[in-house]
């Protein structure tokens, strides 16, 4: 049975549809990452999900029970922020103890024993008694976290909630995320238009486009392997290259504008004409061995960003971008020779 089944769902702002027959099956214990850009849909599907937005059609289960008419207090989720949204006159524990008190869940001291076990697990039980304007911005959002878990929700949902931290914070914040989602198992759904952190910390990542999934999958799967030119683009701004396709059976080749020809793969998703591909930046290299698919162009322009170098090679009136390590790269504007291997070129669906 699934924790969560949105069934049909349909969301209108007036004329505007955001959420257009939309269904989802999430199991226990999975942890997915709700992607795409700002209007697709994602955070009115959390808040619909929480019970703060009500749907115009369609049926919401979470753990086997509709909860569709339910206002959010009677569905037993948690919902976490951007914005931390502690209380500033009650101490650490008192935050983390707080929605305990609203369910009254015990006694005070049952209550408060329960939410050191919760700061424990973020690693912050040794501020309990502290205030929230004495932590840093991390530690504010680990107590968040910590209020998140403490009831042992049906569901985590998570709107965004490291957008407001720096780099460095935010990658911690991702390894404790994965961390408490692997000790504790709780179902987590993740919202974000950050498609690394979609990709680093999901089982399954659900790509959503215009009130609709344009695909799913698991974060190798869904980087690997996108379907349309949105989902390429989207996941990694991968090159997309158009070639007129030519070929039959197991021999198949794309040509350039210009007349250069490669080898193609994936024979059985080809027929013959115009034809969108993708490349991934790092599947480009210089000094192409004769298994590759090999093409001439020049070099434009470089950014260094330290163990990586990023080129944009000029092939005919085409751009193609390359990401390879800095030591395996040529320095320079001149004419060079680049490739990749022949299944490294993906064929893509319009839409």
């Amino acid at each position: 049975m699934s924790q969560l089944s949105v069934q049909s769902v349909v969301k209108r702002f007036g004329d505007l549809v955001v959420l257009d027959k939309f269904d989802l099956d999430v199991a226990k214990g999975e942890f997915i990452a709700l992607l795409g850009p700002s209007g697709c849909g994602k955070s009115t599907l959390l808040r619909i999900i929480a019970g703060l937005e009500r749907p115009n059609g369609g049926d919401l289960h979470i753990a086997g029970r509709s909860v569709t008419g339910l206002a959010p207090e009677h569905r037993n989720i948690a919902l976490m922020f951007q914005s931390y949204a502690l209380l500033p006159h009650m101490t650490v524990i008192e935050n983390v103890r707080f929605p305990l008190r609203m369910r009254g869940g015990g006694d005070r001291e049952t209550q408060r024993a329960k939410a050191l076990e919760a700061l424990a697990l973020v690693k912050l039980d040794h501020l309990a008694d502290r205030f929230p304007r004495q932590l840093s911005g991390g530690q504010q959002q680990r107590v968040a976290l910590a209020r998140s878990i403490v009831a042992e929700p049906d569901l985590l949902l998570l709107d965004e909630p490291l957008s407001n931290l720096d780099a460095r914070l935010r990658e911690d914040m991702q390894v404790e995320l994965k961390r408490l989602h692997e000790s504790l198992g709780l179902t987590t759904i993740f919202v974000t238009h950050d498609q690394s952190e979609a990709l680093g910390l999901a089982d399954r990542v659900i790509l959503m486009n215009r009130g609709r999934i344009e695909q799913a999958g698991s974060p190798e799967d869904i980087y690997s392997r996108p379907r349309t030119v949105f989902a390429a683009d989207f996941l990694g701004g991968a090159n997309i290259i158009e070639l007129d396709v030519q070929g039959s059976g197991e021999t198949w080749h794309g040509t350039f504008a210009d007349g250069t020809q490669v080898p193609l793969a994936h024979a059985s998703d080809l027929t013959a004409g115009k034809r969108k591909f993708m490349l991934r930046k790092e599947a480009v290299v210089f000094s192409p061995d004769e298994t590759m698919a090999t093409v001439e162009g020049s070099i434009e322009t470089q950014n260094y960003l330290g163990g990586q170098t990023r080129s944009l090679i000029k092939v005919g009136d085409i751009e193609i971008i390359a990401l390879t390590d800095s030591d395996r790269t040529e320095t320079g504007r001149h004419a060079t020779r680049i490739g990749w291997r022949p299944e490294e070129l993906i064929p893509l669906q319009d839409a």
